[in-house]
């Protein structure tokens, strides 16, 4: 019998929660409902609860509630699409009744009850039949538990949770038809399960396919000389501060002067503090007033990019540090031709990524840095990815302002109406506007077999999407996006514009622009190269 959970066993919670849907992510994938090829619920679950067991430290075990908060603010910086935002979510609510270094079964009744509300209000528009469900189910059932055994809590938490699950089929139309359940729910089981694992002795490991997709890489050789390194140290740290009500206000003042790059978030009862300086000591010394200092990093950059000249290995990033601006734009997006377009707009960092490759809320938070302006609007350009830039305003030292674009389209006329001379105000409501008056349709792949939207779709179908709904699939490109514009265009339509991805080429998008034309001969059509992947083609309309 198990009484208490201490920060040891919840270290080992958390790795082999992490371990076990990291093995499962591709099952998880693979209950996305639609059949285009952007099933990453799994994947981006994996990828954020995985940043969480990488926090915890198995030798550092003495307060369960230091290991809880670890765990939130990891979550909270690595996740990813709207699934990994809403997991970062519950964990910070059960984090915040995790005030002592035992969990015995009141707190943990508390705690679910805390994350499954925290996780609701997060969302704008609750939906039942998500992961959302089933971590209310725990928390419900968690309120019913009379004995004192954590391990029977959670054993009847875990059933609870699979008995919501299974009701999600019945809860949306959409998973029923498809014969599936909710896939942010199953991975949250998953998490639970290896929690399960863990008290009884039985932590969950990695196994070898997931060992070898955990650790993510970015790379690429540098474009800057040594001597354009104008501050030589790269510092981080994290501040536990002595006072939860003490703010970082003083010390941000302080050291900005004495570098670039700073960023300081202030989040509660600790401080997360970034500065390239020559004076990482003068730093140290201003950190010390405010707290305890933890996870100290000092990093000569110039050593480490004598190292990378020297080896020729292409180790690591080192970007040109951008003016400072009042105010600057960060977009998502790949492809060479869309990142050019957004370039010629007016963004100042392009975020790489979009569908199957959401960026998380930390890497959001670096491009807003890097953009390095008082105010940054920020352009998602996917609906999976609001969430995450919405976290990251949230936490970002400076004003940042999300203008929720969810497609690449509504990005592009967003930037056509931003204006750096004009207000914050007014740039939001314009660029908001513009986005609004704008079509968006896309032109995929089928990755499996089923019926949505009163259409037989089968693997390898070019598919028109457009809104949530499947409006064409037909055995070759040019018949798909044909009839996807002729369902999205209308005889107002003036502007209809193609950007064609990666395997097209311009006389393909050229004979499909002709045809649209022979039925919208008053509007503009007009072709573009993007690009991107996964999408043969995107379609604008305005």
């Amino acid at each position: 019998m198990t009484k208490i959970i201490d920060a040891s066993l919840l270290s080992k919670m958390i790795i082999s929660g992490a371990n076990n849907l990291s093995n499962n992510k591709e099952l998880v994938d693979a209950l996305n409902v639609f059949p285009v090829p952007d099933g990453d619920t799994g994947t981006n679950m994996s990828l954020t609860f995985m940043n969480a067991a990488r926090s915890v430290d198995l030798e550092n075990t003495a307060d369960a509630s230091v290991t809880a908060k670890t765990v939130a603010k990891a979550t909270l910086r690595g996740a990813r699409g709207n699934s990994g935002v809403i997991l970062s979510q519950i964990f910070r609510g059960i984090s915040k009744e995790i005030t002592s270094s035992e969990i015995n079964v009141k707190t943990m009744v508390a705690a679910l009850q805390s994350g499954s509300d925290t996780a609701y209000r997060a969302v704008m528009k609750p939906t039942e039949g998500t992961i959302l469900t089933v971590i209310r189910a725990a928390a419900e059932t968690a309120s019913r538990y009379k004995g004192n055994d954590i391990e029977g809590l959670m054993q009847a938490v875990y059933k609870g949770m699979n008995s919501a699950l299974a009701k999600t089929q019945e809860m949306l139309p959409q998973l029923k038809q498809a014969g599936v359940v909710d896939a942010g729910g199953q991975g949250l089981v998953f998490i639970f399960e290896g929690f399960l694992a863990a008290l009884s002795g039985n932590e969950i490991k990695l196994n070898d396919s997931a060992m070898m997709s955990v650790s993510e890489t970015k790379s690429a050789q540098s474009t800057i000389s040594t001597e354009d390194i104008k501050f030589a140290y790269c510092t981080e740290f994290i501040i536990n501060k002595y006072d939860a009500k003490l703010s970082a206000d003083k010390m941000r003042n302080a050291i900005e002067p004495k570098g670039d790059c700073m960023i300081v978030i202030d989040e509660d009862d600790i401080v997360k503090v970034h500065i390239h300086t020559n004076h990482p000591g003068f730093v140290l010394e201003q950190a010390v007033k405010l707290g305890e200092m933890v996870n100290i990093k000092i990093e000569n950059m110039r050593e480490q990019h004598t190292d990378i000249l020297n080896s020729g290995a292409d180790k690591q990033e080192i970007k040109p540090v951008n003016e400072h601006k009042d105010v600057a734009v960060v977009a998502v997006a790949n492809g060479e031709g869309l990142v050019t377009t957004f370039k010629e707009l007016g963004v100042t960092t392009i975020i790489f990524g979009g569908q199957t490759m959401n960026p998380s809320t930390e890497d959001i938070l670096n491009a807003i840095e890097e953009a390095n302006a008082d105010t940054v609007f920020i352009l998602p350009n996917n609906k999976n990815i609001v969430l995450a830039a919405e976290q990251a305003s949230q936490i970002s030292d400076c004003k940042a302002v999300v203008i929720p674009s969810k497609s690449i389209p509504q990005g592009i006329c967003a930037m056509m109406e931003f204006s750096p001379d004009a207000s914050l105000e007014d740039n939001t409501q314009n660029m908001t506007e513009a986005m609004e008056r704008v079509v968006s349709g896309n032109v995929t792949h089928a990755v499996k077999d089923t019926q949505m939207d009163g259409i037989e779709i089968h693997e390898g179908n070019i598919i028109g999407v457009s809104g949530g709904h499947i409006l064409s699939s037909e055995e070759d490109i040019f018949t798909s996006t044909v009839s996807l514009v002729e369902q999205i265009a209308n005889e107002d339509s003036e502007i209809i514009t193609l950007y064609y991805g990666e395997g097209e080429t311009e006389e393909s998008a050229q004979k499909i622009a002709d045809a649209i034309e022979e039925s919208f001969p008053d509007a503009d059509i007009l072709v573009a190269n993007g690009g991107q992947s996964v999408y043969y083609y995107i379609v604008s309309v305005e």
